[in-house]
Formats: C-alpha cells, structure tokens, sequence
C-alpha cells in the first residue's frame, strides 16, 4: 500500500489534496479559492511556517521574499540541505558578484537567497 503525501494551496492556505506520490508541489486548481495554483508539500509548508515563526539566524530570513523562503523551505524539508548551506547575497544590476548557485532573476539591488 503506497503512503500518501498531503499538499496544501498557496493561495488559500487551506484547501488541501492528497496523493500517493512525493513531489516538491503540484499545479492544480483549488476548489476552494477557485485559482490555478501551486499546491505545496506539507513538509515544505511546514518547514516554511517554522522559519516564519521562528526566523533562522544562520541567515538574514527578513529580505527573502515568498518564494525565496519557500525554496529554502523546500531544499532543507526534502534534502540533506541544512539551514546554513544557504546564504543571502546582494545581486548587482549586472548580475556581477552572484555565486553561481543564486537563484536566477532578481533585479538590481535585490537580494537572492544562494545554494553554497
């Protein structure tokens, strides 16, 4: 019998759906707040309202955005990843002074959560 995994609506935060797979997020739409949405793994969404809660000080929490904290979440809740294998750098508007592992797509002067 396969064990299934919980995955919550990040929109709504409450609507919830069950599946007999593991996988970081699924893209359905919710019944309850009736978009398209990212549903997440309860793990991750766990892991994230943890960090929310209590913010880590291994690195700077307050400057990542949503998605940021939510990859954070994902990598530490589903990999060998540790909170201080992570690191918030400064992108520059030429993208110059990145690690190679930060997230692509920031904007100059944003900050973007990097992998090391």
């Amino acid at each position: 019998m396969s064990r299934t995994r919980t995955y919550r609506c990040l929109n709504c935060l409450e609507h919830t759906v069950s599946r007999e797979f593991d996988t970081s997020h699924l893209s359905v739409t919710c019944p309850d707040c009736e978009s398209f949405e990212r549903f997440v793994n309860e793990a991750v969404y766990q892991q994230f309202r943890s960090f929310e809660e209590s913010p880590p000080t291994a690195i700077d929490w307050g400057r990542l955005d949503r998605t940021e904290k939510l990859v954070v979440a994902e990598r530490i809740a589903r990999s060998t990843k540790t909170i201080e294998d992570f690191s918030v750098v400064e992108q520059g508007g030429d993208g110059e002074g990145i690690e190679k592992e930060a997230e692509p797509g920031g904007a100059a002067g944003e900050s973007v959560v990097s992998d090391l």
